[in-house]
């Protein structure tokens, strides 16, 4: 049994407690009925149920939900334009983000899928440090995807860690 503090009372049966209840003017929630024996605290109703909200929400931020950001390439891409959006997608892992490739083949480049298939493997060679592959390239249709996934966390939490600490 613990009070509305936090602070442990002791083991008493169901009747004791109620009463103290009682006396107290709060309520008796349980908290782990499957203990032995089983935990209850003294405390409104109404305030647990906030203090339960609170942990969630809490539990929400920390979970970070990643995205998926799309990055689409054409057969015939610039160095330019694939340097550009390799450096996009290596700024999205070290985020957290996954990313999608996709190989658009339009009209006859349809027949020289080769082409598409070395500049994904370009591509999943020059972030191999940042991701793993989470799906291989695949055909469906005119394109061809492959997602990739972050190994590393987000270096810029560390970061701010150690300037808090100084």
């Amino acid at each position: 049994m613990l009070d509305q503090f936090g602070k442990q009372i002791g083991v008493m049966s169901k009747s004791d407690a109620l009463q103290k209840a009682r006396e107290l003017g709060v309520d008796l929630v349980e908290f782990a009925p499957k203990a032995v024996p089983p935990v209850a605290k003294l405390i409104s109703f109404s305030k647990f149920k906030y203090q339960l909200q609170q942990k969630e929400q809490e539990e929400k931020k920390k979970n970070k939900v990643s995205d998926i950001k799309e990055l689409r390439f054409t057969p015939m891409i610039a160095k330019g334009d694939f340097d550009s959006r390799i450096k996009k997608a290596r700024g999205y892992l070290e985020d957290g983000d996954k990313v999608r490739f996709s190989m658009e083949f339009r009209g006859r480049l349809i027949a020289r899928k080769e082409f598409g298939e070395r500049i994904l493997q370009r591509a999943i060679e020059q972030l191999s440090e940042v991701s793993t592959i989470e799906i291989p390239p695949k055909l469906i249709g005119k394109f061809m995807m492959v997602q990739l996934t972050p190994t590393k966390k987000r270096k810029q939490t560390e970061s701010k860690e150690t300037e808090v600490k100084e």
